[in-house]
């Protein structure tokens, strides 16, 4: 056990680990996504629905939506920013936290925002802004790790790129392919990559509804629960490199 869960966010890779990482980063995505709009009232991880929004809300003249939507938008990249920044970093030092160090950060903040109750008064306009900004901070920093350590071919918080791929290889699947065209190759449907996106998705909408559920039962401490196994999964490379640098006795 130690093993496996060290080697979910360790630097080498294989396809089992990415694939176990981004089911539970799907989850987690679904989850927050879902507390995030019983905090606020507003999905944080659906930049389309976002941008969309700033454009009606700029016709509209809704200055205030126009800013709080930049606002999302910015973080959001911001996020997504500064996993490349970190995970480039470590790269360049060889650390075997390459990957550990935005889920750890990830897990920190999520661990603020289930604690922000406690410092931050609900309802105020400065409180709402603050944690729409952290939330799609989240978002961003979550969806370019495993972007980043599956080489672009995993998603987690970009749930209509996935439903997207899915519809590919269901008509690939569904495709008859005529002896007409026998000097061309058949057209095949990748079944284990329609099968890792169905997944996907499926953990997508089951951490929406634990997440809804927690959330509206426990209030914003719920997210501890999702942090915690990240900061474990984090933990292993992190003490790995802290361990690989502690000057030696002689």
């Amino acid at each position: 056990m130690r093993h496996y869960l060290g080697g979910l966010a360790a630097r080498t890779r294989s396809e089992g680990t990415d694939r176990h990482l981004a089911f539970y980063l799907t989850f987690v995505a679904g989850a927050i996504n879902a507390g995030g709009f019983m905090a606020v009232h507003q999905y944080t991880s659906h930049m389309s629905g976002i941008v969309s929004a700033i454009a009606d809300n700029l016709v509209l003249g809704n200055s205030l939506l126009v800013f709080v939507g930049f606002s999302s938008l910015l973080s959001f990249v911001a996020g997504a920013a500064a996993s490349a920044v970190l995970i480039n970093w470590a790269r360049r030092r060889n650390l075997e936290s390459e990957y550990a160090l935005p889920l750890a950060v990830e897990a920190v903040l999520l661990l603020f925002f289930g604690l922000s109750g406690l410092f931050l008064r609900a309802g105020l306009p400065s409180t709402i802004l603050l944690t729409i900004g952290l939330l799609c901070f989240i978002m961003g920093l979550q969806n370019a790790i495993i972007t980043k350590l599956s080489g672009a071919r995993i998603r987690t918080t970009h749930v209509t790129g996935l439903v997207t791929d899915a519809g590919i290889e269901i008509g690939k699947l569904i495709y008859c392919n005529s002896s007409d065209h026998a000097d061309l190759p058949p057209v095949v449907a990748d079944r284990a990559k329609l099968v890792l996106l169905l997944s996907l998705i499926g953990l997508f909408f089951l951490g929406g509804i634990i997440g809804a559920l927690l959330f509206s039962r426990v209030g914003l401490p719920a997210a501890a629960l999702f942090a915690i196994p990240l900061g474990l999964f984090s933990s292993f490379p992190l003490v790995a490199d802290l361990r690989a640098t502690r000057p030696s006795k002689s």
